[in-house]
């Protein structure tokens, strides 16, 4: 009895070792692709073009920097910050009813002296400050044209920052670890867009900070 057995677990033992191989034998170099391979397998690019034109791409945003993508105005026109590259360009979130909104009027007049084919400003109307800005696009054009005959470009209102961000004060806070915390913060971008540099509230766009730094791009 002790015999049979023996025999009959020495049986079983050569079974379960003729199921293992076969099993490893399928996921050897002669067997199946595992089904998690073969779909990491097929999302590699096939066509060599196919992956160039892709890494261009992200070479050409990389290098575009700030200048790049379409904002519009307040007006809904289009601005194509590809038009921007080449000049210093003052990005400034802007309110109408903040202890800082008379910096319009110093804002306006940087855009009369230095605006042209080496200076522009950007400004951004944000409600996301004490809510001074709950303003109409109307509203606000009307605001900035009566009470400081502004001629730089604003655009239409957005967020600076949290849940629904505007994508460019995204790319902004990328650039310079900063994001507005108040009305009339500042970004000033270098002309190739590769370089920018913040400014809170508190530095006026007369001041002799801002302006040394805008004559530094501007060298």
């Amino acid at each position: 009895m002790h015999h049979h057995t023996l025999r009959i677990l020495g049986a079983g033992l050569a079974l379960a070792l003729s199921a293992c191989s076969t099993d490893d034998g399928a996921h050897g170099s002669g067997g199946a692709t595992p089904p998690d391979t073969a779909a990491a397998r097929s999302d590699r690019p096939t066509d060599p073009a196919a992956a160039v034109e892709v890494a261009s791409a992200r070479g050409a945003e990389t290098a575009a920097g700030f200048y790049r993508g379409t904002l519009r105005t307040l007006e809904g026109e289009p601005v194509d910050l590809a038009d921007y590259r080449g000049k210093v360009t003052l990005v400034v979130n802007v309110a109408s009813r903040c202890g800082y909104t008379p910096q319009y009027a110093g804002l306006q007049k940087l855009n009369e002296e230095l605006g042209g084919d080496r200076f522009a400003i950007l400004a951004f109307p944000s409600n996301d400050f004490g809510g001074q800005e709950p303003g109409s696009a109307e509203q606000i054009r009307s605001f900035c044209t009566d009470n400081y005959g502004v001629t730089f470009t604003v655009c239409e209102k957005v967020k600076t920052a949290g849940a629904g961000a505007s994508e460019l004060y995204d790319r902004l806070a990328e650039m310079t670890g900063e994001r507005p915390s108040w009305n009339f913060c500042k970004y000033l971008i270098s002309p190739d867009g590769t370089r920018a540099r913040f400014f809170g509230s508190r530095v006026a766009p007369e001041s002799d900070e801002l302006r040394a730094a805008i004559r530094e791009l501007m060298q």
